[in-house]
């Protein structure tokens, strides 16, 4: 059975934007399906399902971010998601920015023409995470690396009060067992409201392990 079709007028009532902030997703939708046949930034299959499957997950984290944040930065931002949908939904926080960090230059010649035709407060940085040098108040993830690899890319990002919202699928409970051999973390499990099977996994106290030493 077909799934009864999820647009803009389903995204709108389930999460109260305003016809502003709406307008500049339907932009950033527009440029995305526009984009994705010459560079193919999001799976084709998905394209028809966008609002769900990319828009609509990521702004579900629009509710966690405190209010007082002001500096976030997207790990392997991709084609924007989570933290262009996030800039444009958060775009009225004064002192508001998003870091968004990609490697990959034909992707960040996107999120610039997305951050130029909507006018989000976002900055892309063209590097591996590794290479920036820059404390946030919320960092996020979509689909870079299962938690014992994305951690150690986090890691250096927090402060003592930093907190991180990665969305992950079916696989958290093994990805929490391997990656906690290794750190330490506060992690909060909360169900995805766009994927039944996923959820966002919030983080905070991120700190390696402190290895015991063997008695001489």
């Amino acid at each position: 059975m077909t799934s009864p079709a999820y647009g803009p007028s389903e995204f709108t009532f389930e999460t109260q934007v305003s016809r502003e902030t709406l307008d500049r997703l339907t932009t950033y939708v527009n440029l995305l399906a526009e984009w994705n046949e010459r560079l193919n930034l999001v799976a084709p299959s998905t394209v028809a399902e966008v609002w769900r499957r990319h828009i609509l997950d990521s702004a579900q984290l629009a509710p966690l971010i405190p209010p007082d944040a002001r500096t976030i930065v997207d790990l392997g931002s991709g084609a924007g998601f989570p933290g262009l949908v996030l800039a444009i939904m958060l775009a009225d926080r004064a002192g508001l920015k998003v870091h968004l960090v990609e490697s990959i230059q034909k992707k960040c010649r996107f999120l610039e023409a997305v951050i130029a035709a909507t006018g989000a407060p976002a900055e892309v940085h063209a590097c591996r995470a590794e290479d920036m040098r820059m404390k946030a108040d919320v960092l996020t993830a979509r689909a870079v690396a299962p938690l014992d690899r994305l951690l150690p890319m986090a890691h250096p990002f927090f402060r003592p009060d930093t907190i991180a919202l990665f969305l992950k699928g079916r696989s958290l409970n093994d990805e929490l067992t391997l990656a906690t051999k290794s750190w330490t973390l506060h992690g909060t499990p909360i169900p995805s409201g766009s994927d039944p099977s996923g959820f966002v996994l919030r983080v905070t106290g991120l700190a390696p392990c402190r290895r015991s030493r063997k008695p001489s």
